[in-house]
């Protein structure tokens, strides 16, 4: 209901300033599906669930690869406020289905369960200051909001660790260390994957003056060949656990940010096309690797809360990638800007690889 009705409001919006308050209740809207689905999953489905939420990634991968599309499509046959009001059909699909498909939800009467209000307030002021932090680094590094983060995360911790309810339970954060790592790994996957789905088509268009159409379809590449990983993924991982999923998926990311260093001012555009497919390849992996692992690391109790870190997680990767961006394609486009930005994803690759070497090995998700 919140997303129809941000989705129906915004284009009447009479400035910018309104469009980004929509925005804001759109965000809650949306933000609520990802936790309450993984929930039903979790609750509902308790064989072969990496298959069930392999079905879910390809849908996220369907709409990575054919949103951008259709909304540049729109804008520039009609007008921005388009992509809001195509949402509808797929808002009243939505509502039926959940109306009179999904399972209904079991009330535990006997668990008397409390919000806290005020660790909610104290989480979201720490993202927002280190978003903040973070995206000051394309203009200089902000000492001052740093500190302000910092100051917010600790107040925010020592008021979680008294909680008997607490938003986020940080002592399980700190005592469940495999949890706590497959967030800092996601961070670090999403940091690749947008620097490159960001980077990639301002390199195109900027330096090889590649045109939309062309960078759109080479762009497909990376959110196509996850769409075919992804099943294939979700049936390994019920046979052999997350971590042979992860490790494949890992090697894939590494390869493709090498064989970034081999585009240059002469590349053909099915080259690229390739290069890009390879960590298409690793993203199917990744994503419904690290899912799985998270939620046999995590009670089923506390499948909502993980799911909404894993998430936020996420946010904070692609604000990582914001950051670099800015700073390798602030003032200018070369291509050895983009190999500077190719070296660093296969450090960060490294490191994903080396957290997912000293992650136990996970229990087929079917037991």
């Amino acid at each position: 209901i919140m997303i129809a009705a941000a989705s129906f409001a915004a284009p009447f919006s009479p400035s910018f300033g309104w469009l980004i308050a929509i925005r804001i209740i759109q965000a809650i809207g949306s933000s609520a599906l990802f936790p309450a689905g993984m929930g039903i999953i979790r609750k509902s489905i308790r064989e072969n669930q990496a298959q069930a939420l392999g079905v879910l990634s390809i849908f996220s991968s369907v709409s990575a690869a054919l949103g951008p599309s259709i909304g540049g499509f729109l804008t520039h046959y009609w007008d921005w406020q388009a992509i809001f009001l195509v949402n509808f059909p797929f808002i009243l699909a939505a509502f039926f289905l959940g109306l009179f498909i999904l399972p209904k939800d079991r009330r535990d009467s006997s668990r008397k369960v409390t919000i806290d209000y005020i660790g909610i307030l104290l989480f979201a002021f720490s993202i927002l200051s280190l978003l903040l932090f973070l995206l000051s680094w394309e203009s200089g590094v902000n000492w001052v909001e740093l500190l302000v983060s910092l100051v917010f995360i600790f107040v925010f911790y020592k008021f979680e660790r008294k909680q008997s309810q607490p938003f986020i339970n940080v002592l399980s954060l700190k005592e469940n260390l495999n949890m706590s790592f497959v967030y800092v790994q996601f961070i670090l996957v999403n940091v690749i994957f947008y620097s490159i789905f960001f980077g990639v088509p301002l390199y195109l268009q900027n330096v090889r003056h590649f045109d939309s159409k062309t960078t759109g379809l080479i762009m497909l590449s990376i959110a196509g060949f996850g769409i075919i990983v992804s099943p294939l993924a979700g049936r390994w991982i019920d046979k052999r656990g997350s971590k042979p999923a992860l490790i494949a998926g890992t090697s894939c990311m590494i390869a493709g940010s090498l064989l970034l260093l081999t585009i240059n001012g002469s590349s053909s555009a099915a080259w690229i096309f390739f290069s890009l497919s390879v960590l298409g390849l690793s993203n199917g992996f990744n994503n419904l690797g690290l899912q799985t692992a998270l939620y046999t690391f995590v009670p089923p109790a506390e499948t909502g809360t993980a799911s909404g870190l894993f998430m936020t997680s996420r946010y904070i990767g692609t604000i990582f990638s914001s950051s670099l961006l800015g700073i390798l394609f602030g003032k200018h486009f070369s291509t050895s800007h983009f190999h500077v930005m190719a070296i660093i994803c296969v450090i960060i690759g490294i490191l994903i690889m080396l957290l997912t070497i000293r992650m136990p090995q996970l229990q087929k998700q079917s037991q």
